[in-house]
């Protein structure tokens, strides 16, 4: 596996006949797959459909060592008599934890790649028809010059620690019973670091001391960067928002409830603080 490739070509291709690859299906927020399930994108040559000469295929980078696009197609394409018994709509958090990291990230790249350019066809500020730029990933206004390229929102993630403790909390909104990390997006102003001790105040009314950085996570629902943190407990006592946190506790590294898996960063989180632990503490 070798995705992303570091030196992938930006642009898109209008003469289908001409790519060689593999091509992500989208439409909206969904991907459209092989009926069978399996591989979760198309060899150019297998596509049920014909694509008309507007649309648009983007390079998303090297996967296995071959070119991948994607395209999106509206429904009344694929859900044509014959097409529609060959493919199926799905959602790629269907594939949370089930499929190679990797392949996750490349449908997350087709469907937030696919989504920027279908909802930036217009320009924000004037209304005019925007168009690909040559040489980068961006659409431009002709008439008033303005520029939009695919966006990312910033999203800290914290596990505070104290000792062998880690504080974990429940979201209102989710509707399996399990804790995670607390998270955060980032304000406009702010800096990861400050937006993590906001957040921290906000939703549980702890300090925080040191922060340590563990790694990022690029997360496609719908387009956040995960930066992940260990956080020093620093004071406080728990007093949760009752807004979005439903609930907070500090659980003991050998007394955990259940957490995300290590598909998310939060379940990475979590688990390089128990090894941590154990390798301090003991099993």
């Amino acid at each position: 596996m070798n995705y992303p490739d570091d030196a992938f070509e930006i642009g898109e291709v209008r003469d289908f006949d001409r790519l060689v690859g593999n091509l992500v299906v989208t439409s909206g927020k969904h991907l459209i797959v092989p009926a069978k399930g399996a591989p979760l994108y198309w060899p150019h040559q297998q596509l049920p459909w014909s694509l008309e000469d507007n649309q648009t295929v983007h390079h998303l980078g090297i996967y296995n060592g071959e070119r991948c696009f994607s395209v999106d197609i509206p429904e009344t394409r694929w859900g044509e008599s014959g097409v529609d018994l060959a493919v199926q709509k799905t959602s790629l958090r269907d594939y949370l934890g089930k499929i190679p990291d990797g392949l996750f990230r490349l449908l997350g790249r087709a469907l937030q790649i696919n989504e920027w350019y279908r909802s930036h066809r217009y320009c924000g500020c004037c209304g005019a028809e925007t168009s690909l730029l040559s040489g980068e990933r961006a659409l431009g206004c002709d008439v008033c010059g303005q520029s939009f390229y695919p966006r990312l929102s910033p999203c800290v993630m914290m596990l505070i620690t104290h000792g062998d403790h880690c504080l974990l909390a429940r979201n209102k909104e989710w509707t399996r019973p399990f804790f995670s990390a607390l998270a955060g997006f980032v304000e406009p102003g702010e800096s990861a670091e400050q937006a993590l001790r906001r957040e921290v105040m906000e939703e549980v009314g702890l300090q925080v001391g040191a922060l340590h950085y563990f790694a990022s996570q690029p997360w496609p629902f719908p387009g956040q960067l995960m930066i992940g943190y260990f956080a020093d407990y620093a004071g406080g006592d728990i007093c949760i928002d009752d807004i979005e946190i439903a609930e907070a506790r500090w659980f003991h590294y050998q007394d955990l409830p259940q957490i995300p898996g290590e598909f998310a960063l939060s379940g990475q989180l979590i688990r390089a603080f128990v090894d941590r632990c154990t390798a301090l503490y003991g099993a």
